[in-house]
């Protein structure tokens, strides 16, 4: 059974998309997931009229609570961004959904994961360096959406794979003026925590979900809907048509990183990437194309 199908049917939590039920034929496997009908996170953002950093802190509180709960029952997601968080319905109080478990694996004991998969831009540094990683990449991937939320542009842009991976490695991001000048500090204390390069220091779900940004009052009520929505549209617009994985942009990153080494099994033949899905070789996960765009006006 692929991967994917098999860690679906592990997941029952209420902010976590669930497998319903699935059903075979001679030559096709049918998955009836659970219907999710409120839309992606920046189509709601920019939707408001009203947003400021406590509604980030609730929402980010849902995926905290969820991404424990797969930490906990052994889970790594390894390719959270904001593309992946659905809301459950229009209601305006609409929970917020993790989905798509196409690059999830199952941790094992004593047997740390070197596979380089994920998005660029949401990857955690160890993954790029190559270097053994565990469940503390969703973490840092964790800590880039919530840097997002605030802002409305990525933590890491280069219009060079190279820079960009850079940048990621050496966790080197700022909090620019003038887009973090009405940001609480709780709330860079509270990224700074989970974007930490080194992974035995970073924060864990649990201590995110103890931070006075998650567990306090700390966050805001001060609208900043304006420049938020300005910034989304401006940095993710193109976020529509770039949702496919380019062939020849995997082939190049393959190369880079050298993931036809992994110990986790092996790479896919370059010739195949147009063919090949994460859950068809479970050994083998895509980088897909840098979604990032520039933070600000040139």
């Amino acid at each position: 059974m692929p991967l994917e199908i098999s860690v679906c049917l592990r997941i029952k939590h209420p902010n976590i998309v669930s497998l319903e039920d699935l059903f075979e034929s001679k030559s096709h496997r049918y998955l009836v997931m659970q219907l999710v009908s409120g839309g992606e996170l920046f189509d709601r953002i920019i939707a408001k009229g009203f947003y400021t950093e406590k509604d980030a802190s609730k929402l980010i509180q849902q995926v905290l609570d969820a991404v424990k709960y797969l930490h906990d029952i052994g889970i790594i997601h390894r390719d959270l961004k904001p593309e992946n968080l659905l809301y459950y319905s229009m209601d305006e109080d609409s929970k917020i959904m993790i989905s798509d478990f196409g690059l999830s694996k199952i941790e094992e004991v004593d047997n740390m994961m070197s596979t380089a998969c994920g998005t660029p831009g949401y990857v955690a540094p160890e993954v790029l360096a190559q270097i053994p990683y565990s469940k503390t990449v969703d973490c840092w991937s964790i800590g880039v959406i919530s840097y997002i939320l605030l802002c409305g542009y990525p933590p890491f842009y280069d219009e060079s794979d190279a820079n960009l991976f850079a940048q990621i490695i050496k966790a080197q991001y700022e909090f620019d003026s003038p887009y973090w000048d009405d940001i609480s500090d709780s709330a860079k204390d509270f990224i700074v925590h989970l974007m930490e390069k080194d992974p035995n220091k970073r924060y864990t779900c649990e201590q995110a979900l103890q931070h006075p940004w998650i567990a306090g009052d700390t966050a805001l009520d001060r609208n900043i809907h304006e420049s938020i929505s300005a910034q989304i549209k401006k940095n993710f617009a193109k976020l529509k048509w770039k949702q496919a994985f380019n062939a020849t942009a995997v082939i190049r990153h393959m190369k880079q990183l050298q993931l036809g080494t992994s110990t986790e099994g092996p790479g896919p033949n370059p010739s195949q990437a147009h063919l090949l899905l994460p859950h068809e070789n479970a050994g083998a996960c895509l980088l897909g194309v840098s979604n990032a765009f520039p933070a600000a006006d040139a």
